[in-house]
């Protein structure tokens, strides 16, 4: 069946019934209840006690045991594919050679169990866990001190409850296997478990499920994590560490509500839990926290495997169905008569394989490669597989500030957490205070063939966005489905910041897959910058050492001055945000009762205490506030002196190059006051007076002004200028977000070997290849990319104004006397919360990248980011990992 039938099937939801079929079914005498898959077989365990063992080429039945004299309800095959264990409603867990099906150990505890209805195995400490009907854990290690010494079984244990008798007074003989099985194979070890290895009442319920989570032990060295899922609707995570006999320790738990957790599947730290009654719930195991909840099936999911980009469940009602990271159906089909009981999923031979097991007595092998597997052309951190990325992370609604977006926020993070682990990098997610948007912390390690000194760089981004409203039709494409239109790509997050995240992160996996990353590059992306970058802070503090020494911070979070000249921000202003309010002892009143000069009218108090922070041309009051700014020091006229000249031959509203150099100190290094919103009390009605009034403002701050003092003496001078307007009225002043002023040194080794890249990267292939056309926001200035200057302003002479934008590339890369050619360095405006924090907290200087052009619309309607910016920014990066 093609993919196009399948997608026109589902576009509504529906089902597809007879329309797709099997590859392969195995039918046989029984239910089968559970599978496992080898390389080159399937094992199935039946009702009636047996192990089926079918070779994956052929289908043909290559061998078989009678292994329970009740139904084998687990099985799990070691790593190496060497050992097959099973459990069984004959409360026993038999260890098979999985070659020849011979037993090598039998287990058994010395509790009346009930069914055990599950097993697992680590490879780490050599231990089997099994999970039973009496809601215990118990739990062995396949040594030689382990070993009961019994020589032959015990007889069968008659269980007060599971084996009363019926109503005749007589027991149900147990059910046995059919059709051409060997005998009970009677080899191998007998184990009692130790009680010292049992874990009663583990949950409340039956213990449906076990997983084991081997990474969690081979990162921390602290042995493995243990998962289990009961009757009880919760999932529980142990440590069991081998060198503590009988040690296992409830470390987290994970809520489902009322329902059943009847089936499992991981997925990197993603924990996946089928439901009673249809739900299928998606958990981030690092975080604990409940990333979707998805209602897959009207039945029980009895059955769940996970594969590259789908989630594939099997319920009671016989149904199979797939979902995908967006967690949207685009597969259903009747898979069995019956109940789906299990399910397993394998690549063989290049296909992908999904096999299910029913209680219509048969095994359903289903090929499933052409519409799960995406069929990537060329290499995995080609250019076209960073955009199909970018594509996937802006699709998720990661908008910060609203809560109706917690869940899409902390999926995108997922993704992108998913997307390193991909390219080979250590990732995880740190949680944040009061449960907010995760931090993804991810890490390259330097290249093993890399000889140079050992070099840590941290890349800081933001996965989160701020809204966008497509709904007033300013929109012409839909915001969160990126889309290319003349060379560029529109999306909300396409450059503030998935886009410069995405560049640096292919950058990264490109050099480590090829052997040529020349430094650990440590990643911290945050889901809460648009915020503020709430609890960023303790978090980081909090994982100081376990991310390590930093030599160089580096962000992309800033943009050109123009469409044409790349540049290079060093400084950022500060800010300091604070409500005023001013309250009286009355309530609302109206004017035409109550207004006179003797009433100290709370909005009119507001007013005038604001107007005495700000005096003509909006220089601020406040004494002493001026103080500490800096003055402009040579070299930085110097570097305002390029700018202008560079920007002035491009843009003829430029008519002042004083002026406009002038303006952009006062934008940029001076500091400045601003009113943001008023809200008043009462009804909005023109005879109201407010018996509330409040202000937002906010106070931008610039290197060597420091905020706490900045922030005593804006609360001190309102306080003392209320004080003066002798008011009956009350005055508050509430501090809001805050960040530190920034300014780096353009001088220091990260800022020019920047410089030296984007240089290598603009001018050595030039911009033309993907030049922007006419349009909104654009000029018709020339895009060639060598059109630079130098600290002096000189121009690059490749440039040619007025060229046209389908040229070929510019091949040269200096400027006419032979000096290098250099970005412009600029300071901006606006603030980033963490970039000073960082440098302060681990001792090393940052530097901000700008990756896209004025024209990208962030924050804006239309937000955009060019191709050639994109691919270029990743270029820069590779430069400065390699």
């Amino acid at each position: 069946m093609d993919r196009q039938a399948i997608s026109s099937g589902l576009a509504n939801g529906t089902g597809q019934g007879g329309k797709i079929t099997p590859h392969h079914r195995i039918r046989h005498t029984r239910s089968i209840l559970t599978l496992a898959i080898s390389d080159d077989h399937i094992f199935g365990g039946t009702e009636g006690g047996e192990i089926l063992k079918w070779d994956l080429k052929s289908y043909t039945l290559a061998g078989q045991v009678t292994a329970h004299n009740g139904t084998v309800l687990g099985l799990f095959l070691s790593g190496d594919q060497q050992s097959l264990f099973s459990s069984a409603g004959d409360a026993a867990v038999n260890v098979w050679e999985a070659r020849t099906l011979r037993r090598l150990y039998h287990i058994r505890s010395s509790y009346d169990v009930g069914d055990v209805f599950c097993v697992a195995y680590s490879s780490l400490s050599k231990t089997v866990f099994l999970g039973t009907q009496n809601t215990s854990i118990q739990w062995v290690e396949l040594n030689e001190e382990s070993t009961s010494g019994l020589k032959a079984l015990p007889p069968a244990r008659s269980h007060r409850f599971f084996d009363a008798k019926g109503p005749s007074q007589s027991h149900v003989p147990p059910q046995t296997g059919s059709g051409s099985s060997t005998p009970q194979n009677e080899s191998g070890q007998i184990i009692e478990i130790d009680n010292e290895s049992i874990l009663q009442f583990a949950h409340n319920g039956y213990v449906y499920c076990m997983l084991l989570d081997e990474e969690v032990g081979r990162a921390s060295g602290k042995g493995h994590q243990l998962i289990s899922g009961g009757g009880d609707g919760t999932v529980k995570l142990w440590s069991h560490q081998s060198q503590k006999r009988g040690t296992l320790r409830e470390v987290g738990r994970l809520d489902n509500g009322d329902f059943s957790v009847l089936s499992m599947a991981l997925d990197g730290s993603l924990l996946y839990t089928g439901l009673l009654e249809g739900d299928v719930n998606v958990w981030d195991l690092d975080t604990r926290q409940l990333v979707r909840n998805i209602r897959a099936h009207t039945d029980d999911v009895l059955a769940l495997a996970v594969t590259g980009e789908f989630i594939l469940s099997g319920a009671s009602c016989g149904t199979a169905k797939a979902l995908n990271r967006r967690n949207e159906c685009v597969l259903s089909w009747q898979a069995h008569d019956g109940l789906v009981l299990a399910s397993a999923i394998t690549w063989h031979h290049g296909r992908l394989l999904y096999v299910t097991g029913g209680n219509d007595n048969c095994v359903a092998i289903w090929d499933i490669t052409d519409w799960a597997t995406k069929a990537p052309t060329g290499s995995p951190t080609s250019n076209d597989q960073m955009v199909r990325s970018l594509e996937e992370l802006v699709a998720f609604r990661t908008v910060s500030a609203d809560l109706r977006y917690v869940e899409d926020c902390r999926r995108g993070a997922t993704s992108l957490r998913q997307l390193f682990k991909r390219f080979g990098a250590d990732a995880k997610m740190l949680g944040t205070p009061c449960n907010l948007n995760p931090i993804v912390f991810a890490v390259f390690r330097r290249s093993p063939t890399q000889q140079r000194p050992r070099r840590r760089i941290l890349f800081y981004g933001h996965y989160d966005v701020i809204p966008a409203d497509e709904r007033k039709g300013n929109w012409t494409t839909d915001p969160f489905k990126l889309s290319g239109v003349d060379g560029y790509l529109y999306g909300r997050g396409a450059s503030d910041n998935k886009g410069p995240v995405i560049a640096a992160l292919f950058a990264a996996a490109e050099l480590a897959s090829t052997q040529r990353l020349g430094a650990d590059v440590v990643f911290l992306i945050e889901g809460d910058e648009e915020c503020g970058s709430r609890g960023f802070d303790k978090t980081i503090l909090a994982n100081k050492a376990a991310i390590g020494h930093i030599d160089w911070i580096l962000l992309a979070n800033s943009y050109w001055l123009n469409d044409d000249v790349p540049c290079l921000t060093y400084g950022h202003r500060g800010v300091i945000h604070a409500t005023v309010t001013v309250e009286g002892d009355r309530a609302d009143m109206h004017s035409g009762v109550h207004g006179s000069s003797m009433v100290d009218e709370p909005l009119k108090d507001l007013v005038v205490l604001l107007s005495k922070l700000t005096g003509s041309q909006g220089r601020v009051q406040i004494p002493d506030f001026y103080e500490s700014v800096l003055p402009l020091t040579a070299a930085e006229k110097r570097r305002y002196d390029a700018i202008t000249s560079a920007l002035q031959r491009q843009d003829a509203a430029i008519e002042d190059a004083d002026d406009f150099a002038l303006s952009l100190m006062r934008r940029w290094r001076e500091p400045s006051l601003s009113f943001h919103r008023f809200k008043a009390s009462g009804p909005e009605n023109a005879s109201v007076i407010p018996g509330s009034a409040k202000a937002t403002i906010s106070v931008r701050l610039v290197p060597n002004q420091d905020n706490a003092q900045v922030r005593r003496m804006l609360s001190g001078y309102l306080e003392s200028s209320f004080e003066q307007m002798k008011s009956k009225n009350r005055l508050l002043v509430e501090p809001g977000h805050e960040a530190e002023p920034w300014l780096g040194d353009p001088d220091n080794e990260l800022f020019q070997t920047l410089e030296k890249a984007i240089v290598d990267v603009w001018c050595t292939h030039g911009a033309a290849e993907g030049s922007k056309p006419r349009g909104r926001g654009s000029s018709e200035a020339s895009q060639d990319g060598c059109k630079r200057t130098d600290a002096g302003g000189r121009r690059c002479s490749a440039a040619k104004p007025g060229h046209p934008v389908d040229r070929p590339p510019v091949e040269k890369t200096a400027a006419r006397d032979g000096s290098d050619v250099a970005p412009l360095y600029i300071r901006e405006g606006g603030s980033i919360p963490a970039i000073r924090f960082l440098e302060k907290t681990f001792d090393a200087p940052a530097a901000n990248l700008p990756c896209g052009q004025s024209s990208d619309n962030a924050h804006l309607d239309q937000e955009r980011l060019r191709l050639t910016n994109l691919y270029k920014s990743r270029d820069i990066f590779k430069r400065m990992f390699q």
